[in-house]
């Protein structure tokens, strides 16, 4: 599996995604959305950032049992109810990708949404990876 990260000149400088990611391989995983649900089906997490690591450790938890890891990802699409509370704490978010998911970033965006299923989650992550 062979991804790479575009990231035009002319663009502005990507912080926490990629421009443009192609992908080479022999399977796509596409990830359901995850919120921060624990093994009990209730969501933790007081704040966004909290929230924001169950919901990637739940990602990246779906994604190992089908082979994959955080470098296999070439897309993640993050739907916040707080788009500005995203924004505020992108740093902190961006400390939390790190630790869990390392340096590499996928293509990605941010959608502001009104509610998710779980009226308590503040974020929903989703995704596609590409595996040998």
């Amino acid at each position: 599996m062979s991804l790479e990260r575009v990231n035009p000149a002319e663009l502005s400088p990507p912080t926490g995604f990629s421009h443009a990611v192609t992908a080479t391989g022999s399977r796509l995983v596409f990830l359901a959305g995850q919120t921060a649900l624990d093994g009990e089906g209730r969501v933790v997490g007081e704040t966004l950032p909290e929230q924001f690591e169950v919901a990637l450790g739940n990602l990246l938890a779906a994604l190992k049992a089908a082979g994959g890891t955080a470098a296999d990802l070439a897309r993640v699409t993050v739907y916040a109810t707080d788009v500005a509370d995203y924004r505020a704490r992108a740093a902190e978010l961006g400390r939390v990708w790190r630790r869990l998911a390392g340096r590499d970033y996928p293509a990605m965006a941010v959608i502001g949404v009104t509610r998710l299923w779980d009226e308590q989650a503040m974020v929903e992550l989703d995704g596609v990876a590409v595996l040998d």
